[in-house]
C-alpha cells in the first residue's frame, strides 16, 4: 500500500480561507445561513470554517451544527459489523434557512443523499449547498455536485482518498492511499 501526498497542512490552510471567503461572497452576514458539518469527518471542516469565518473575517453569529447520517444511508445494512451512530448536534431551527452541508470528501453522492433525508427532520430549509474539501468527480453513483470544492481529484476506483484533520489525527493533510 503506497501514499502520496496531495494537500500538506499550508495548502489545506488556503483552501479553507478560499472556501470561506466564497461563503462571504454569498452570504455576506449568514443570518439567514447555517453550516452542518456531516459526522464523523465533515464536522472538523465545518467547525474549521466557522473558527476561520469568526476569528479573520469578524463574520458573527455563525450557526454550526453537526449531522449524523448512519441510519438514513441505503447500504447501512450491508455491512457485517455493528453500526456506531455519531451525535447529532443542531440546536437551531433550520426552517427557512439556507444550509450550507459540509463534508470532507465527495465521493459516491450517498452521504449526501442520506443528509438531504436527515435534515428533513428538522424542518424545511429554504435552500441547501454543499461545501467538500475533496470532490472525486469520477466517482458518482447519484448526480450530486458540490457548490464550493476546495480540489478536484481524479482517482480510481481502488485508490482512496484520506484526509486527516489536527483535532482527530494530528495533522493536517490529504493522502491519496492506493490499495
Amino acid at each position: 500500500m503506497s501514499q502520496k501526498v496531495l494537500l500538506n497542512a499550508k495548502a489545506i490552510n488556503i483552501i479553507l480561507h478560499r472556501l470561506a471567503c466564497q461563503l462571504i461572497e454569498k452570504y455576506n452576514d449568514f443570518s439567514n445561513t447555517v453550516l452542518i458539518g456531516l459526522q464523523p469527518r465533515g464536522i472538523y471542516l465545518a467547525d474549521r470554517l466557522a473558527k476561520i469565518l469568526t476569528e479573520h473575517y469578524k463574520v458573527k453569529n455563525i450557526k454550526v451544527g453537526h449531522l449524523d447520517i448512519t441510519f438514513f444511508r441505503d447500504d447501512f445494512r450491508r455491512s457485517g459489523k455493528p453500526l456506531e451512530a455519531n451525535a447529532t448536534k443542531i440546536n437551531f431551527l433550520v426552517e427557512d434557512k439556507n444550509i450550507v452541508f459540509i463534508d470532507d470528501v465527495l465521493y459516491t453522492g450517498r452521504s449526501i443523499r442520506a443528509a438531504l433525508t436527515a435534515i428533513q427532520s428538522f424542518g424545511r430549509p429554504n435552500e441547501i449547498e454543499l461545501l467538500t474539501l475533496i470532490d472525486r468527480r469520477f466517482s458518482r453513483h447519484l448526480p450530486i455536485q458540490p457548490d464550493y470544492t476546495g480540489r478536484q481529484v481524479d482517482v480510481i476506483n481502488n485508490e482512496k482518498v484520506k484526509v486527516n484533520w489536527k483535532e482527530r489525527d494530528n495533522e493536517d493533510s490529504v493522502y491519496l492511499i492506493e490499495k
